[in-house]
């Protein structure tokens, strides 16, 4: 799609529609986008993910132009925390650092000491000084890194989810394997810890589709949003990939079409902005982040 406009690098998240991915330049999870955000030298860059991650480009790149094509696709999950949330955290526990998943607005990254993705939680948490965190806001992603960590975690809030991977239940990835013997069982560390609990990987979706490539079996079933899987078939098309429940799909992921970025390419619109200083301090956060050694 961008091929007619050089000066444009079109970026992907992996739950999008799969025509999307098809036109895209690159195409992955969170952290594989950040980076990639930077990487490009294009003065403009498309995000084909939802809002908190066209907003995170513009961050990493002030000097160049985001468009996202549809400003109306949010992330539920990044829509329960505010800055005055993160505050009230940090003053109830004042020795902890602040960690902020992506999936947060610009506000809520300002407000915090670093980011972090479901690649790397356990990576950035344990890169802190502070023996206490505050993790911001997803209570399932907290308590898969406090498995694996000594540092005390405290969840903010304590209702923090994301209801996609939040709805899929331990009963549901039971009857997928009792369906499919001998399957593998993928699930994202978003989903609850009783799934966490039945199921024989746990990572993000980048984790995933490595993981996909080496495991032995020859199905494997998956507990993350539904627009993995195309990509999982593209990329292991020798093995059979079959959703833990088919109600993981995310409405605002799947609201980014190809229409709509073949308009955001045409337009030159809608352009991101986050104003300052919100942009530098959430800057700040993030760049502490993607300093870490890659895994």
């Amino acid at each position: 799609m961008t091929r007619n406009h050089p000066d444009v690098t079109l970026l992907a998240h992996n739950y999008v529609r799969p025509e999307v991915q098809d036109a895209a330049d690159f195409v992955g999870d969170s952290l594989e986008l950040a980076r990639l955000a930077t990487r490009t030298a294009t003065p403009y860059l498309v995000v084909a993910g939802v809002d908190f991650m066209a907003e995170t480009a513009a961050i990493l790149n002030p000097d160049r132009t985001v468009l996202h094509p549809e400003p109306c696709s949010s992330c539920a999950m990044a829509l329960r925390l505010t800055p005055g949330d993160v505050l009230a955290a940090r003053a109830a526990h004042p020795d902890a650092a602040v960690v902020a998943y992506v999936n947060t607005s610009a506000a809520v990254k300002a407000e915090a000491d670093i980011c972090c993705t479901s690649a790397n939680a356990v990576r950035v948490v344990n890169s802190l000084d502070e023996d206490e965190v505050i993790f911001v806001p997803d209570r399932n992603l907290a308590a898969y890194v406090a498995a694996r960590t000594a540092k005390t975690i405290h969840a903010v809030p304590a209702i923090g989810c994301c209801p996609v991977h939040q709805a899929l239940t331990a009963d549901e990835v039971r009857a997928a394997r009792a369906a499919h013997p001998g399957a593998e069982v993928m699930v994202h560390p978003e989903t609850t810890p009783a799934v966490q609990a039945v199921a024989d990987f746990i990572g993000s979706t980048a984790a995933m589709i490595r993981r996909a490539r080496e495991t032995p079996a020859a199905t494997v079933i998956v507990g993350t949003e539904v627009g993995l899987i195309p990509r999982l078939e593209r990329d292991s098309p020798q093995k059979r990939f079959v959703p833990a429940s088919p109600y993981l799909v995310c409405p605002d992921m799947k609201m980014i079409t190809l229409e709509l970025v073949e308009a955001a390419i045409a337009t030159r619109s809608p352009v991101v902005t986050v104003p300052e200083p919100v942009a530098s301090r959430a800057r700040t956060a993030l760049e502490r982040m993607l300093a870490l050694p890659e895994a």
